[in-house]
């Protein structure tokens, strides 16, 4: 049967494991996305340590496995799934919980992240429109990154005064941050010498404001977010992973939130593979060839284990210099980043499973004994 996502759904189901005298039941329920939640949310409630939650592939393996790859309808994914539970497989969703929560804010914060990037393409285009050549691209004269105190404080004057070029000192009282009275005395000596206006200055300059202001809650919602990532982080076995030298909160949670537990990947080989980043292979008799990357599982996860990759090759000496080997045979820099990140996943692994801190010298000792 299928039952609604509501409290009348929940109580169908109460009745139906009270007329089977289940007193602890174990329930299997498929991680599809988010409407599965709030189902394990409530029923974890009303029945602590019940709930097991499976990855829709181990599904797909079980359904294989009763002979119905082919076939895919509810009742077969529940047999499969029943199939699973009575194997006492699965991972119980209070071990979960915790990674849940962070695996839910680091989404947020890149789709945030995401909506910054547009967000600034805009407020460039807006003040060129407004202001020609004034934010001139890199190459043309000094870029201007909205991102900085002055790229907001010209903003803000170019939002006040329609487009006419400010005073220094109108300049230094609108930044958000410091400025040096040489660079507001660039800025307002280049606005000088820009084109006048257009006509609908004043309608383009209030569009600007606007913008303007969704740009910097932007900006303030992704900044608190990373003071709760630090909470949530601490919560899971991903804090080991901050003890890397250019990793941080936001590196550290956004791997940890696609690997935790870390002991659903039997080895490292796995979790690199899960990430999308390992070649493709193809076998067939004395046919063996190796492919691009393979793509698969999640992007989110193959761009943090990237991100951690370029963050260590820049702070830390070993991985530097494995780089900088890397580069010497000919690798373009995204192909050295990618032989990179291998090493990465394997450092990570072992100590999402040791939880011992990184030491860059015993690193270093085990990496020169396996001669690599």
């Amino acid at each position: 049967m299928s039952l609604p996502v509501s409290r009348q759904g929940v109580h169908v189901l109460e009745d139906l494991l009270a007329k089977r005298g289940a007193a602890d039941p174990v329930i299997a329920v498929e991680a599809t996305g988010d409407l599965h939640r709030s189902w394990v949310i409530e029923l974890e409630r009303r029945h602590p340590g019940s709930v097991r939650m499976f990855a829709p592939s181990e599904t797909r393996s079980a359904r294989t496995q009763l002979g119905s790859a082919r076939f895919k309808t509810d009742d077969r994914d529940c047999a499969a799934l029943t199939c699973l539970a009575r194997q006492g497989r699965g991972r119980h969703y209070g071990e979960e919980s915790a990674v849940d929560a962070v695996r839910s804010a680091v989404r947020h914060r890149r789709g945030l992240v995401s909506d910054r990037r547009v967000a600034q393409q805009r407020l460039h285009a807006q003040l060129n429109a407004l202001c020609p050549g004034l934010s001139a691209p890199a190459g043309h004269g000094r870029a201007l990154p909205v991102a900085s105190s002055t790229g907001l404080a010209v903003l803000g004057c170019a939002a006040a005064f329609a487009g006419r070029a400010p005073r220094v000192r109108s300049l230094m009282a609108r930044t958000p941050g410091r400025i040096t009275q040489v660079t507001a005395e660039y800025w307002v000596h280049r606005w000088r010498g820009c084109l006048p206006p257009p006509a609908d200055a004043e309608r383009r300059a209030r569009r600007l404001g606007q913008d303007l202001h969704r740009y910097r809650a932007l900006q303030a919602d992704i900044a608190s977010l990373g003071v709760e990532l630090i909470e949530l982080l601490a919560a899971t076995e991903g804090q080991i992973l901050t003890t890397l030298p250019g990793v941080a909160v936001t590196r550290a949670a956004a791997f940890a939130a696609f690997s935790l537990p870390i002991a659903r990947f039997p080895d490292a080989e796995h979790l690199y593979s899960a990430t999308g980043l390992a070649p493709a292979v193809y076998q067939s008799a004395t046919l063996h060839r190796r492919g691009r990357i393979s793509r698969q599982g999640l992007a989110e996860h193959r761009d943090a284990l990237m991100g951690m990759a370029w963050g260590l090759s820049i702070s830390s000496p070993s991985f530097a210099e494995r780089n900088a080997e890397l580069r010497a045979r000919g690798m373009a820099p995204i192909q050295a980043r990618v032989a990179l990140a291998r090493n990465v996943c394997r450092l990570a692994y072992r100590l999402l499973r040791t939880q011992q801190p990184f030491d860059e010298q015993r690193y270093r000792r085990g990496r020169l004994s396996r001669g690599r």
